[in-house]
């Protein structure tokens, strides 16, 4: 891993993207180590394909996402999604873009990812489609969840 601190955050992302990656292209207790060990293990056969991740600002604050999905039911209209839950979709030069995934489709977390967490089936994760972009060395730390199946 790198010598500065704001490089770890850059590092980590970047591991979960290229296994996320070679499961991809091989269609087939917690930790980010484990978490990325459980996507690249031979013959793991468990069908996982995202280390879902959590990032925090340099005061130690979660940081979340907040995206825009258009719902529409006879009328297009914006609606808000927030979540402190991520899906690294690429990374360069420690630009990152992230899926913002929710459980249940459920757009507002509050405010401490723990009230998002809190009672949630892991399995239950989902996949918004709603992308944005992040400055990995804005970030001092990273806790990954267990790797999941969102595909």
């Amino acid at each position: 891993m790198g010598s500065t601190s704001n490089e770890c955050v850059c590092e980590v992302v970047e591991a979960i993207a290229d296994a996320q990656d070679d499961v991809l292209d091989q269609n087939c207790d917690i930790s980010c180590n484990r978490s990325i060990q459980s996507l690249v293990s031979p013959g793991s056969g468990q069908g996982l394909d995202t280390v879902p991740f959590m990032l925090f600002d340099k005061k130690g604050k979660p940081f979340k996402g907040i995206g825009v999905d258009i719902e529409n039911n006879g009328r297009p209209e914006f609606q808000c999604v927030e979540s402190f839950i991520f899906r690294v979709s690429e990374v360069d030069d420690c630009c990152a873009v992230v899926e913002l995934l929710v459980f249940d489709d459920d757009p507002t977390p509050g405010d401490d990812p723990c009230e998002q967490l809190d009672g949630e089936d892991v399995e239950d994760l989902e996949r918004t489609g709603i992308c944005i972009t992040v400055d990995l060395t804005c970030f001092c730390a990273i806790t990954c969840l267990p790797a999941v199946s969102v595909l």
